[in-house]
């Protein structure tokens, strides 16, 4: 199994440079990449002499895989990411995933174009929204603390009872990012219990929010907003440019970030993939 190092890490940077255009970012999600464990290989390289040309990464989400990738536009039409897809679901196959995600950005008509020639089909699309300097009131009584040892078992209820999760897998996935240096989980409290999450995740000056959760008994009275506010507020202060994403299908979602300062700035595909090396999904 493989880390990154930092020749690599640079390499891909360079190469991410190349391929994006003016209006599209790749999801190669950097704090990841930085962050690998290396119990899997969830990287996939191919150079010509001594560039890089070829990248596809995957990326674990519990009961998912998203995989996302890019090849030099001087080296497309050669099979190199056909390759290296190969590659990347026969690991996927290995870990048992009931989902296998592909994404490109809708901008990046290259990529759209080579998702079109696979077995897989669209799943949805996700916002990506950046926040606008808004200003924010309302949030000071809202109980935010960091997330203590204490507080797995309220993890993992909010990731089953909020995001579909299996108890193992949201057991897994607990365990998988108790270890990512760049990960900061804040617990929302109401009345002393902690009842909801919010994780943010930090890449150079930018700010990731996700995860973001509230026990169903516990939706629906503002404390999210609130919740969300002082979060925003706090990473602001810290000189943080803050960004999220959510499902464009997730209209309630949607509307909470858009009061809370939030604008989309671009828009990510996600389609599942149905080839013959794809478990069946039950």
């Amino acid at each position: 199994m493989t880390i990154l190092n930092e020749i690599q890490l640079e390499d891909i940077r360079i190469l991410q440079h190349e391929c994006e255009g003016e209006d599209f970012t790749l999801k190669l999600n950097w704090e990841t990449l930085r962050s690998r464990n290396g119990l899997n290989k969830n990287d996939f390289l191919h150079y010509d002499g001594v560039k890089l040309v070829g990248f596809l990464g995957l990326y674990d989400f519990g009961n998912k895989v998203e995989m996302c990738g890019m090849v030099h536009p001087d080296f497309r039409r050669q099979g190199i990411f056909t390759k290296l897809m190969d590659e990347a679901i026969r690991s996927a196959m290995e870990r048992n995933y009931k989902l296998i995600i592909l994404n490109a950005p809708s901008q990046s008509h290259s990529g759209t174009g080579f998702l079109k020639q696979l077995p897989c089909e669209f799943s949805f699309s996700e916002f990506q929204m950046k926040w606008s300097q808004t200003v924010l009131d309302d949030y000071e009584d809202a109980v935010v603390r960091p997330s203590r040892r204490d507080d797995e078992e309220t993890e993992i209820q909010l990731d089953i009872q909020c995001f579909q999760f299996t108890k193992q897998e949201a057991k897994d996935y607990y365990q998988r990012i108790l270890y990512e240096d760049t990960l900061k989980t804040m617990m929302i409290e109401k009345d002393g219990r902690a009842v909801g999450k919010i994780r943010v995740d930090h890449s150079d000056r930018e700010a990731w929010i996700y995860g973001f959760s509230i026990l169903p008994e516990y939706q629906g009275n503002g404390l999210g907003r609130k919740a969300l506010k002082k979060v925003v507020a706090e990473q602001c202060q810290l000189g943080y440019d803050i960004f999220l994403e959510v499902e464009a299908t997730n209209e309630h979602a949607l509307r909470l970030y858009e009061s809370c300062g939030f604008k989309t700035i671009q828009r990510q595909d996600y389609y599942q993939y149905k080839g013959k090396r794809c478990f069946n999904v039950k």
